[in-house]
């Protein structure tokens, strides 16, 4: 058996025969080295194996501070570097390759690079975090331009880098001196006819979600998998499933994540989790390296690229994947522990034209203050009515932005995600839509941290807003194109669902400023420009719209059964004008910084996931 630092630790009484058979087997299938194995599926903490390196007469070198020969780096390819933890540095000039590698003992990796060097190898023992950092910095440059250009060089019609195109910008200003021409001609019945035209697409808009709460109230998911189902799944027969994890500065959250992925109820061998850091994140980074127990996910480094955005680190990390499904999960959330099972069973029945399955998003602090209420009055309508109503019309589904199982092959195929769409995971809905693949949605639910602080609350939903813009933009460049992919039903889904949302928020100030004009001013000049007949028709629209939304909301509260929330729907109004602050904000910036991710920060609720649920029982 040839030495390596498992072996020597077995020897010397710190490792079990059982452990290393387990990591053996997982190298193996995993194509990794073995002390790479042992460190990403939690066999070992980083702080155990450091000092046995130093008892062992190998102190670490600090390899992000060396002076490195590129020339000897550009000789290896990023994947095998990756794969299994080395780096060469320099000559020593005494004719010998310095090399660090995470494991300095192993006599495989010693042999294998003297036969590819062609020279003697002096190795010396480095982090392992230090190295994935410098490989990715170092090498990955091919892939993180993959990561943000391989979608506009294979698919530029469903590229988001363009923001407007040219015949979108002739259309929106001619509307606009259009618009001005006719308040030149006629003053009167041009804002009469605009007043009842944003006044009635509001109402519709509103009818129309609540057309599909009441339809997915009373849809059956066809895709329930129930627990005699789960049960029946032989653990043995289940794939790798990939599990990205996209971090930026979330070192306070790291040691919640660790804890909320042994949770999950899947072999731990065939779980590929990757937690994706940017190159810059070196709070996180160092959060990683200071565990003081065993981590089970393999880090990825992201190299610098702009646009600095989610989707970019999820198309890098898909380059470094194993598995057969892939979930994307954020750092505060806490999926049900029998969700990868579900899934995989799921998959297992349905058709092959199924390639995302969509699981349901709540939080675990619903009831720490208003905010949170209103936030979770509106994902239980989104995720328990909406997304059902809209898959029972056979219409295009925005996912949501965790809990999408993908057929990883039928990702790749689809291009990935946008890198410049800030709501990627909704645009990607409508490509899978328009590429004739369907989206189910999975009876399992995600709980995550509700915003529970205004402005970061409207920082996120600035973003949310945003990205349904830049869909909506993306999508109806060719609107005939469009109809032809989707048909003349998903046109209409997509049109009132995606490119409504914000037109709603964006008409609420405006409609609900000349509802408060008419209750509290008796202004002349309002009456001339809008009779009697017209406010009466524009107050009730908005009256009647804003109706719709309390009862959707305390529709949503049914499912779940979550009682206690049903009186603050009637708030929703005022939730509403909070909206209208992100929707302008989320247009201004997709005038002057459109592929600007708004950072939305984590970690600020005192509410635990496990305390939540104690309380619920």
């Amino acid at each position: 058996m040839p030495v390596s630092a498992l072996n020597n630790m077995l020897s010397a009484g710190q490792f079990t025969v059982s452990k290393l058979e387990q990591i053996e087997v997982i190298a193996e299938e995993f194509n990794y080295a073995s002390i790479k194995a042992a460190l990403n599926f939690g066999f070992l903490t980083r702080k155990e194996y450091v000092h046995f390196l130093e008892r062992s007469g190998y102190p670490l070198v600090d390899v992000r501070n060396e002076v490195i020969d590129q020339g000897f780096v550009d000789k290896c390819d990023l994947q095998h570097l990756n794969s299994f933890l080395y780096l060469p540095i320099r000559n020593d000039g005494k004719g010998k390759l310095i090399v660090a590698a995470a494991d300095p003992m192993d006599e495989k990796l010693i042999g294998a690079l003297e036969n590819k060097f062609a020279t003697r190898i002096t190795m010396v023992a480095a982090s392992d975090l230090d190295i994935t950092w410098m490989v990715h910095k170092l090498r990955g440059e091919y892939y993180v331009k993959e990561a943000v250009f391989s979608l506009m060089r294979k698919d530029p019609a469903s590229s988001g880098l363009t923001t407007f195109t040219d015949p979108q910008l002739i259309f929106i200003f001619g509307l606009i001196a259009l618009f001005f021409m006719l308040l030149t001609y006629n003053l009167v019945n041009t804002f009469i006819f605009f007043n009842l035209f944003f006044s009635g697409t509001f109402l519709f808009a509103i009818l129309f979600k609540l057309y599909l709460a009441l339809k997915g109230s009373r849809y059956e998911l066809h895709e329930t998998i129930t627990k005699e189902e789960v049960k029946a799944v032989n653990n043995d027969s289940l794939p790798v499933y990939t599990i990205l994890l996209p971090v930026y500065k979330e070192d306070k959250l790291i040691r919640k994540l660790i804890w909320n992925l042994r949770s999950l109820d899947y072999p731990r061998g065939k779980l590929d989790v990757k937690l994706l850091i940017e190159e810059d994140d070196d709070k996180t980074l160092n959060a990683v390296r200071n565990l003081d127990f065993p981590a089970n996910f393999e880090t990825i480094v992201v190299p610098f690229h702009m646009p600095k955005t989610k989707p970019k680190a999820c198309n890098y990390g898909l380059f470094f994947c194993k598995g057969k499904y892939l979930t994307i999960y954020d750092a505060e959330d806490v999926p049900d522990s029998d969700q990868l099972k579900k899934v995989v069973a799921l998959f297992r029945k349905l058709p092959k034209d199924y390639i995302v399955l969509q699981g349901a998003l709540n939080y675990f602090n619903k009831n720490e203050n208003l905010l949170t209420r209103m936030f979770t009055l509106e994902y239980s309508y989104w995720f328990d009515y909406m997304l059902p109503g809209l898959q029972s019309l056979d219409v295009p589904i925005p996912l949501g932005g965790t809990s999408n199982h993908f057929k990883l092959d039928k990702l790749i195929e689809l291009g990935g995600w946008d890198p410049f769409n800030v709501t990627e995971d909704a645009d990607l809905g409508v490509r899978v839509f328009e590429k004739k693949y369907k989206v189910g949605v999975v009876n399992s639910t995600t709980l995550e941290e509700a915003n529970n602080e205004p402005f970061n609350w409207i920082r996120q939903r600035s973003r949310w807003i945003k990205g349904y813009m830049q869909t909506t933009l993306v999508h109806m460049r060719n609107p005939v194109r469009l109809i032809g992919k989707i048909g003349w039903r998903g046109f209409f889904g997509f049109n009132f669902f995606v490119g409504g949302t914000p037109i709603t928020f964006l008409l609420y100030p405006v409609l609900l400023s000349f509802f408060v004009i008419y209750l509290i001013f008796d202004l002349q000049a309002v009456r001339v420009i809008f009779p009697d007949w017209v406010l009466y028709i524009s107050i009730f629209n908005f009256v009647a719209g804003n109706t719709l939304m309390v009862y959707v909301n305390m529709l949503a509260v049914f499912k779940r059964r979550y009682y206690e929330l049903i009186l603050f729907a009637i708030l929703n109004p005022i939730y509403w004008l909070m909206h209208s602050i992100a929707a302008y904000k989320g247009l201004w910036q997709l005038i002057y910084k459109p592929f600007y991710w708004e950072k939305t920060n984590h970690g600020l609720t005192k509410v635990s996931h496990s305390s939540a649920a104690a309380n619920a029982t």
